[in-house]
């Protein structure tokens, strides 16, 4: 008889690699160098120490507890159910951003290769999201051979970029342009596309799906992190190297595009208007399909009204899709790239400090590290916090108010719905 384990610890790896290659890199390289200057490189480097800390505790807890669901699911355990249920609705308006990010990326990568107008760019924007729900609805929303398949492809084509790139070696070129920097911006920079790294949470959902998680899980999400943290520093070398930073500011929507196109010609666009498209779609579909499975399991637990827990035939939480993948395919079209990435990020850099925190009260022989992980998401949200004050103080204020929302009028709103 079948365990029903499907997914190997290779296939694990390349989710976990992908679910943050997936859309991170394409739209955050100039977001990043904009904020850190010629210590971009650095702030990747900060960024996923944190990451890369927080995958050990997610590893840790998921394996403690031997269930699906992440955070949300660490939270109940440990008794902490309000808790719970303000977090998920914080995860679910973080994913919702992401995704919103991604398709963003994709309407701008592919506009990008046909001189695309204004018009062209955000009804590309809207076109993935509403396709993604479609294959959600008829439940292609996770399909890990296609996904293995994407991410391969697109890390060889990141790789290639970032060596052709430092082949030419010029450090000048990562402050050409761009107004000078201190040390102290890297941070800044780190606390900005912390969204880069948020996508291996996703492979926590399928925890149930893992063949013998407890040996592999918490090595697949270690060396993935590594990867990806290396693939990162090298990309953001490669591509300054080639179109100087003030090169990839202006053209921080396609950046990498225009970094294939300056050292391959033609077919280097071709490629990376390829590789970004499928990368940012396949990462939509897996964050569409995790988030409306996250809706439906809170909603068991009476964390959401009953229309989130709603199935189709394909025993999809289907009104969960549709609304998630509106939602981020509007704000794709209306939200600028920053304040978008910007306030993703600050949700899972939240999110990854409390899971520190959990784990470091919870795995004694490990709390060190978890503690380490919870210091640095506590500097890194209070960086962005405090950046997002002085840069984007209307999309501050306006998840701040959803922030409000999730932690005191959420159960008051259950209560007077479960009485009704």
């Amino acid at each position: 008889m079948s365990s029903g384990k499907t997914i190997g610890p290779v296939r694990a790896w390349a989710l976990a690699a992908g679910g943050m290659v997936g859309g991170g890199i394409y739209i955050s390289l100039g977001v990043v160098i904009e904020a850190a200057g010629a210590w971009a490189w650095l702030s990747f480097a900060i960024a996923g120490l944190a990451a890369l800390i927080s995958a050990y505790s997610y590893g840790k807890l998921s394996n403690k507890f031997g269930r699906s669901g992440g955070a949300f699911e660490f939270l109940e355990k440990m008794d902490h159910p309000e808790v719970a249920g303000s977090l998920s609705w914080l995860l679910i308006i973080g994913y919702t951003l992401t995704i919103s990010v991604y398709a963003y990326a994709f309407g701008h990568y592919v506009a990008h290769s046909f001189g695309g107008s204004e018009i062209i760019i955000r009804a590309l924007a809207l076109a993935i999201a509403i396709l993604m729900i479609g294959l959600n609805l008829m439940g292609a929303g996770k399909l890990t051979g296609v996904e293995v398949l994407i991410v391969t492809g697109n890390l060889l084509i990141l790789i290639v970029l970032a060596v052709m790139g430092m082949l030419d070696w010029n450090p000048a070129a990562l402050s050409e342009g761009v107004a000078d920097k201190p040390l102290s911006a890297a941070f800044i920079g780190a606390a900005v596309i912390f969204i880069s790294y948020e996508g291996f949470q996703l492979l926590a959902y399928e925890y149930g799906d893992l063949v013998d998680p407890k040996k592999y899980f918490v090595p697949v999400l270690v060396s993935a992190s590594i990867f990806v943290i290396g693939i990162y520093v090298a990309v953001t070398l490669g591509a300054t190297m080639i179109l100087g930073a003030s090169g990839v500011v202006e053209g921080k929507e396609v950046a990498l595009s225009n970094a294939a196109q300056q050292i391959l010609g033609t077919p280097g666009l071709i490629a990376m208007t390829i590789a970004a498209a499928f990368a940012t779609s396949a990462a939509i579909n897996s964050t569409l399909f995790s988030t409306a499975k996250l809706a439906a399991r809170i909603t068991r637990d009476k964390e959401l009204p009953e229309f989130w827990g709603h199935k189709n035939s394909n025993d999809i939480p289907d009104r969960a899709v549709i609304a998630l993948g509106l939602t981020a395919g509007i704000l794709a079209i209306t939200g600028s790239l920053s304040s978008l990435v910007e306030a993703a990020s600050l949700v899972f850099v939240a999110t990854f400090g409390v899971v520190n925190y959990l784990c470091a009260r919870t795995i004694a022989d490990r709390s060190l590290i978890a503690w380490s992980g919870t210091a640095l998401c506590a500097a890194i949200g209070a960086v962005l916090v405090y950046h997002l004050a002085n840069s984007q103080p209307v999309p501050l204020m306006l998840l701040g108010t959803l922030i409000l929302v999730s932690i005191f009028v959420r159960p008051t709103l259950l209560r007077n719905r479960a009485g009704q």
